[in-house]
C-alpha cells in the first residue's frame, strides 16, 4: 500500500522537513502533495486531508497521522528494518526523549529565527531567550554525540528520527550564522551534507512563492545565487 505525504513549502516548512527527511532518508516510498502555505486557501486544502489543518499529514490507507511526531512513530512501527530509533534500549529512550522535547518547545527560536533556506548566511542578532534556547539546542546535540554518537555524524550515529525532529533547527543555526560548538557545527554540517536533506533544499531552491513572516529581511527577500527568482 502507497503511502501519500501531504507537506508544505519546502523552503519555509520546518514541520513537514520532519516527516519528509525521515522518510527520504531510510529510504521508504511516498507520493507528495504540496500544498502552498501562506495562502487565503491553505487551510481549507490542507483540511481535505487531515482535521488539524496543518502539515504534515500522511497517509497510510485508512490512517491518516497528522503530527511529525506521531508520523514518524507511524513509521518506525511501518518499517521496523528503516531503524528509525537506535536499537539499544538507552539510546532509544534517550532519542525519544530529546525528539519530544524538540517538539514541545524552542518556541523564542523557532519564531526569531524561521526556516528560510534561502536566505543567504547572515547573522541575526539574538534575544536572550532565543540564546538560552540555542544554549539547551547544543547541549542537546553534545550529550546525544558523545554518549551515542559513535559509529556516524549524527546524534546516534546513523541518520534516524531524532535528526529528523532537529534537521529543521540546524538549518537556522546555519542561516542566521549562530555561532556554536564545534560538536554542535560538525552536526549541522552533518544535516546539510546528508543527501536526503540536499535532495529537499535543491527543491526549496526553485520556489517563487513568498512568505512575509518568515523573511526576517522583509521587505528585502534576500536569496542565495542558486536559489529561483
Amino acid at each position: 500500500m502507497s503511502l501519500t505525504l501531504v507537506s508544505g513549502n519546502k523552503n519555509y516548512s520546518s514541520w513537514s522537513l520532519r516527516a519528509w527527511i525521515a522518510m527520504a532518508a531510510a529510504g521508504i516510498a511516498f507520493e507528495e502533495v504540496l500544498i502552498p502555505l501562506g495562502r487565503p486557501d491553505t487551510k481549507e486544502r490542507i483540511k481535505e486531508h487531515s482535521p488539524a489543518g496543518k502539515v504534515p499529514v500522511l497517509i497510510d490507507g485508512d490512517a491518516v497521522i497528522f503530527e511529525s511526531l506521531a508520523i514518524l512513530e507511524h513509521l518506525a512501527e511501518r518499517f521496523p528494518k528503516a531503524g528509525l530509533w537506535p536499537a539499544d534500549l538507552a539510546a532509544r529512550a534517550h532519542a525519544r526523549s530529546i525528539a519530544s522535547e524538540m517538539h514541545a518547545g524552542f518556541q523564542p527560536l523557532r519564531g526569531h529565527c524561521p526556516m528560510n533556506l534561502w536566505r543567504p548566511v547572515e547573522r541575526l542578532a539574538l534575544t536572550a531567550e532565543v540564546e538560552a534556547n540555542v544554549a539547551r539546542v547544543t547541549e542537546i546535540w553534545r550529550a546525544a554525540r558523545e554518549r551515542f554518537g559513535n559509529g556516524g555524524p549524527f546524534l546516534f550515529g546513523s541518520f534516524g528520527a531524532a535528526d529528523a525532529m532537529f534537521a529543521p533547527i540546524a538549518t537556522r543555526f546555519h542561516t542566521y550564522d549562530i555561532p556554536c560548538d564545534s560538536v554542535s557545527r560538525a552536526y549541522i554540517q552533518a544535516i546539510h551534507g546528508h543527501p536526503a536533506f540536499k535532495a529537499w533544499r535543491d527543491a526549496a531552491f526553485k520556489e517563487t512563492l513568498v512568505i512575509e513572516q518568515d523573511e526576517v529581511d522583509w521587505p528585502k527577500v534576500k536569496r542565495v545565487p542558486e536559489a529561483a527568482v
